[in-house]
């Protein structure tokens, strides 16, 4: 299995001069099969380099996985070069929009309106079938099976594990732990906390053992007393998560778009030291455009 990240900045696209060494693209991972199945997580603005690669694989079939709806999850999805050849099939699977009945086709039938995009959805000669996901729901897609988690975020959101090959990966896309969100000056807040402990070990059962764990680490421990409740991790907490998981690897990402690199390497190099004491501490990296790991 390969992993290659096309996106890692979270909430708005941020190129320049400060960001060159992650990239300034939003979210968007692209995991390959040894069989040769292409399975994308999310479709930020990643999704369009990533697209401008696969030219080759025509007829190309391609699984996008949707953690939800958010912009910056999904506005690089009409821009995937495959969607106007014939002969190409893209798949997309994700949760329902939590406003209304509707599945996950909401979100391509919102986007390819006049009033934001010029090309309709019947206008595209590739073919899009969609998948609405249920959680802890397990589905099959050709070697892979992929299962589905729901994690703490202001919309409906779902994480992912992949598993091919005899190796795995876990995505968390935007996740705020759930213990973290509950503030402790509430009237309800230890019940709210009985409760938060007990999704956030779901999630770690979740993430048991696998590979390569890809988590949202948007914030310092310092700046999340004033995020509480946007629905994003910290460094320490992804790794606290890597720790209790057994996790063979973590890969921070969704970089706080603001941040610079400079400033994003010394945030994760601070987190680093915090925990050089734990015992059996899993490699951690920071996610960046263009890396590739072979599992």
């Amino acid at each position: 299995m390969e992993v290659t990240f096309w996106g890692v900045r979270g909430s708005i696209p941020s190129p320049g001069a400060a960001t060159v060494r992650y990239g300034g693209n939003t979210t968007c991972i692209a995991v390959r099969t040894q069989a040769g199945e292409l399975l994308i997580l999310d479709a930020g603005t990643g999704i369009y380099p990533l697209s401008r690669t696969l030219a080759a694989d025509h007829p190309l079939t391609a699984h996008l996985l949707i953690t939800h709806s958010h912009w910056d999850h999904i506005h690089g999805l009409p821009f995937f070069e495959p969607n106007f050849i014939a002969g190409n099939t893209l798949h997309i699977y994700g949760p329902a929009d939590p406003s209304s009945p509707k599945g996950i086709e909401h979100v391509v039938d919102v986007q390819l309106q006049h009033n934001y995009f010029p090309v309709l959805a019947s206008q595209l000669h590739g073919k899009i079938e969609t998948t609405t996901l249920k959680p802890a729901q397990r589905i099959r897609i050709g070697s892979a099976w992929v299962t589905v988690c729901p994690t703490c975020h202001p919309v409906t959101s779902f994480a992912y594990r992949i598993e091919a090959d005899g190796k795995s990966v876990f995505f968390t896309g935007d996740h705020e732990p759930h213990e973290l969100s509950v503030d402790p000056d509430s009237a309800d807040a230890q019940q709210r906390l009985a409760l938060a402990r007990e999704r956030d070990l779901a999630i770690v059962q979740a993430m048991a053992g696998v590979d390569l764990l890809i988590a949202d680490s948007t914030y310092t421990r310092e700046e999340y007393s004033s995020k509480r409740g946007w629905g994003h991790g910290t460094f320490d907490e992804c790794m606290r998560y890597a720790q209790r998981a057994q996790a063979k690897m973590l890969a921070c990402t969704h970089h706080e778009p603001t941040r610079s690199d400079d400033a994003l390497e010394a945030a994760f190099a601070q987190a680093l030291a915090r925990h050089a004491h734990v015992a059996n501490q899993p490699e951690c990296i920071l996610a960046r455009e263009g890396l590739s790991l072979s599992l």
